[in-house]
């Protein structure tokens, strides 16, 4: 049986699919990290604006509000950035192959028409 955090998953369901354990592990870790540049990203910016406060004096809720919201988005984009690598974790153990993570080519500009002297115009009527 594999457990994924408190459920149990069926024999059957992890022999189809062989990385699910690893999956479940490098998700559970994502997570874990996530929580702790939470708690370290807020002890860190309330001390630094504790630091600041004798340049700047302001209350301690705006102190607080700004190190609450600072460390959510740093462990948002963590948990995000980690989560994506254990979904390219689980495609490669699913299908052998690496996902392409890389941006698309810009679009070309548009393609050329024929040459004016042709006799056609772009709508495929004959030009007199």
């Amino acid at each position: 049986m594999v457990n994924l955090g408190l459920t149990r998953v069926d024999d059957a369901v992890a022999a189809k699919h062989p990385g699910l354990q690893s999956y479940a592990a490098c998700q559970s870790h994502a997570f874990m990290k996530g929580t702790g540049t939470f708690i370290l990203g807020a002890a860190g910016l309330f001390v630094l604006q504790k630091a600041l406060q004798r340049k700047l004096p302001y209350p301690l809720q705006w102190n607080l509000l700004i190190s609450i919201v600072g460390s959510s988005l740093g462990s948002y984009s963590v948990t995000r950035w980690e989560t994506q690598k254990c979904s390219d974790l689980w495609l490669l153990l699913e299908t052998g192959k690496v996902p392409d993570r890389s941006p698309p080519p810009p679009p070309q500009g548009p393609k050329p028409e024929e040459s004016a002297g042709s006799g056609k115009t772009k709508y495929g009527d004959v030009m007199e």
